[in-house]
């Protein structure tokens, strides 16, 4: 029996060294590609000649390599990857301007961020930023945010607590030790399952990467569980962990905070996720220079230097498949005519719902294959946003580069779940959940581009059905019942605002609008108006979804890209941008990036010590 377990995991080494660890294709990040940093462009025209190149079917290059629908993070991030190989690839986006979540767009001369809010894992010498600087050529900037970066704000205005979340390996538990006498045990036990079901993730790109008998092997043993922590956590829900922790609510809800950023009520959410956003900030937290429509126009001119294209306002509406259920190309409507353009490989970035649900053909959505994959993932919640244009600078507003999480109290799963399940127009009223951040005071940029003016971005979440019944209204004029209803979630959310931050008052506020699910279906293209894609509660992190969801879809020449892929947010979309060009190019990219990383590091004590 012993030589039969021996054998197995001698082949099981020997396949996981063949085929995940050996690299014999291009590598994209073989040659540093980091130029001096060029004086930074704030005229919106001449960003809009890189972010708005509008679909005509003669910007089309001849002879594709890849044709990748939706220009998010994990469609731009994959085809900086393959141009930086040679390869000629086209990005279709349906939106007017390219960046997906990352875009933003300006209303009475206020620039508004849409998804990218902070981004964590940032030092120089991290596999995440070297990466991030040779697909921008060095040329994107991150300025670090206050610390404590994040603030969580618990209980009604006659009981509020405030607890600062600060960065640094030791110091986030030790401020959190001051706020929780007592507690120190449960902070330290908290910190190391997080740190331990982080480092476990290095399974999940494997179980997408390697052979798919080597996959169910790894999953249906029952290996995956015993090979990462991650895996043996992700069955656990964030809330049966915290509460074995601690009897404190407000630290547990203290541990908790940050599920807004994947969209799941504590008692869905999967422990292992949670720990990825833990470590994620732990060595801090990041805004780009210039706001986030500098990631898109820093990563388009390298697609074109390869002779590839961005262009926007190019709905997809079906892939094109020959007889033998391949594909080969696209259909891009333009106004009432069909352009169909081909090319060996067709990417979706458009999340894995839009891809077989929208864009394959009848027959091709019944395959057993693709209704498994249907079946093992949901629609996430719906996101709600409201934006704030204020006359004032950051220091007369109060503003700085960090964020509020504001609770109206610190049972959460009972909270949440009675906002979602409620009535639209009760739920209005008590929203329960608040994300505040202000761009402009992150952006060091910012009062040169726009002196005397602020502005904020407050995230909530909807539920999609209290907006479905307008959902094909025109986008600008969807009727005064809609404006109501929009209205009375502005209303009470403002007040939480200007309660919270008492130097924001009425006569202050320029410009206000809301953002609903139904807003979020029409600019980004999310079918149910989720910002996190598909839902990541327990049953996402299951050894089986994260090997059956893999970059190749089970029809030829059709691959997923992107947060439906790997996880949701920048590094998780961006995540899945590398494992699929892993499978592309035949190249474990996530370990190259780690050597990248290690290169850098050395490079850089080299030039310090002569």
């Amino acid at each position: 029996m012993w030589i039969s377990v021996a054998i197995i995991c001698v082949a099981l080494v020997v396949f996981i060294l063949k085929y995940v660890f050996s690299n014999p294709g291009p590598n994209p990040f073989e040659t540093d590609t980091r130029e001096p940093l060029k004086k930074m462009v704030y005229d919106k025209k001449e960003k809009n000649k890189v972010l708005k190149q509008g679909f005509v079917a003669s910007k089309v290059p001849d002879n594709l390599d890849a044709i990748i629908i939706g220009s998010g993070i994990g469609g731009l991030g994959l085809a900086v990857l393959l141009a930086k190989v040679g390869k000629k690839v086209l990005v279709l986006e349906q939106h007017d301007r390219a960046g997906g979540c990352c875009h933003t767009f300006t209303e009475k001369g206020f620039e508004f961020d849409v998804g990218i809010h902070y981004i964590g894992d940032l030092l120089d010498h991290k596999p995440f930023r070297c990466m991030l600087d040779q697909m921008t050529n060095g040329q994107l900037q991150w300025e670090p945010l206050e610390n404590p970066f994040d603030h969580v704000v618990l209980g009604p205005p006659e009981n509020r607590r405030r607890y600062p979340i600060y960065s640094g390996r030791t110091r986030f538990p030790e401020e959190l030790k001051k706020c929780f006498p007592g507690e120190e045990k449960a902070i330290d036990e908290y910190l190391k399952l997080a740190k331990k079901a982080g480092r476990g993730i290095w399974l999940l790109a494997v179980l997408k990467l390697c052979p798919v008998p080597l996959a169910k092997f790894l999953v249906y043993s029952g290996l995956a569980k015993h090979l990462s922590f991650f895996f043996k956590m992700a069955p656990r829900s964030l809330t049966e962990v915290v509460n074995e922790l601690t009897e404190n609510k407000d630290l547990r809800a203290v541990f908790t905070y940050i599920f807004g950023t994947y969209g799941n009520m504590p008692k869905d959410a999967s422990f292992s996720m949670h720990s990825l956003l833990v470590t994620h900030y732990l060595n801090g937290a990041w805004y780009p220079k210039g706001g986030a429509s500098e990631i898109a126009y820093h990563m388009i001119p390298i697609i074109e230097k390869a002779g590839g294209a961005v262009l926007v306002r190019a709905p997809v509406n079906r892939i094109l498949f020959n007889d033998a259920k391949e594909a080969y190309g696209v259909s891009v409507m333009k106004g009432q005519e069909e352009v169909h353009i081909h090319a060996p490989m067709v990417i979706s970035n458009a999340g894995i719902f839009n891809t077989y649900q929208k864009l394959l053909p009848k027959e091709l959505q019944a395959m057993p294959e693709i209704q498994k994959q249907l079946s093992m993932m949901k629609n996430g919640e719906g996101g709600l946003s409201v934006f704030l244009g204020l006359t004032g600078t950051k220091e007369e507003l109060g503003l700085k580069a960090d964020n509020y999480w504001i609770f109206t109290e610190n049972n959460f799963d009972e909270l949440v779940e009675n906002y979602m399940n409620g009535k639209r127009e009760e739920s209005a009223k008590k929203v329960p959940l608040l994300f505040v951040a202000s761009p402009s005071a992150k952006d060091p940029t910012w009062e040169e581009r726009s002196p005397g003016k602020s502005t904020l971005s407050l995230v909530s979440f909807a539920n999609y059905e209290w907006f479905e019944e307008w959902k094909d209204g025109k986008v600008t004029n969807r009727g005064a019942d809609y404006k109501e209803l929009k209205q009375a979630f502005i209303d009470s959310i403002l007040e939480v605002v200007m309660d919270v931050f008492p130097k924001i008052t009425r006569d202050k506020i320029e410009y206000i609008d809301a953002g609903t699910p139904i807003t979020n279906t029409h600019y980004i293209g999310a079918p149910k108006g989720e910002i996190y894609g598909a839902d990541h509660g327990v049953a996402r992190f299951s050894p089986e979804l994260s090997a059956t969801v893999r970059p190749q879809t089970p029809l030829k020449n059709l691959y997923l890209t992107g947060q439906d892929l790997f996880l949701c947010g920048f590094a998780g979309a961006l995540a899945g941008a590398l494992t699929c060009g892993s499978v592309i190019l035949n190249r474990n990219l996530h370990l190259d990036a780690i050597a990248l990383a290690k290169k850098t590091k050395f490079m850089n004590s080299k030039l310090k010590g002569e």
